[in-house]
C-alpha cells in the first residue's frame, strides 16, 4: 500500500494531494467521515475520475462531495459548499486536489468570519500551506 502524505490543518480538516480509489479504506480507518474532491477531472492523464473515488467512498460508507476548483478560480458558491460540507460532516473531513493547496484555500475562505484570520493563516501554515495572500479575504 502506498503512503499518503496527509496534512492535518486542525481537528476538523486534513488535506492532501491526489488520492486513488484504493486509498479510501485507509482514510476511513483513519477516522474521516467525509471526502471533498477539489480537483477537476482531466487535469492529468494518470488521475482517477471523480466517479471512481466517489464509488469507493460510498462503498466505504463515507460522504463524498465534489467541489472542483479549476482555472476559473474560486467562486462564492465553492466557498459556501465547502462551509456546508464542513458543518454538515459528522466527523473529520479529508479534502484533496493535486497538491492540497486548493483544498486549503477553500477551507481558509470558508472559515472567514468563523475564525480569526490570523488563526486561519497559522493553521494552514502549520500544515505547510501559505495562505497569507488571503489575509484581506479572511475577515467579514
Amino acid at each position: 500500500m502506498r503512503l499518503l502524505e496527509l496534512k492535518r490543518i486542525n481537528d476538523t480538516i486534513t488535506v492532501s494531494g491526489q488520492i486513488l480509489p484504493e486509498d479510501v479504506s485507509a482514510l476511513k480507518a483513519a477516522g474521516f467521515t467525509t471526502i471533498i474532491n477539489n480537483r477537476p477531472d482531466g487535469e492529468s492523464p494518470d488521475q482517477p475520475a471523480s466517479v471512481e473515488i466517489e464509488a469507493a467512498a460510498k462503498a466505504a460508507g463515507l460522504n463524498y462531495i465534489a467541489i472542483p476548483l479549476g482555472r476559473e478560480g474560486v467562486t462564492p458558491d465553492m466557498v459556501e459548499k465547502t462551509r456546508a460540507a464542513l458543518e454538515g460532516s459528522d466527523g473529520p473531513v479529508f479534502a484533496f486536489c493535486r497538491s492540497g493547496t486548493r483544498s486549503t484555500t477553500l477551507w481558509a475562505l470558508s472559515q472567514a468570519g468563523e475564525m480569526d484570520g490570523a488563526d486561519i493563516i497559522a493553521q494552514a501554515a502549520g500544515a505547510g500551506y501559505d495562505m497569507s495572500h488571503l489575509a484581506g479575504h479572511l475577515t467579514k
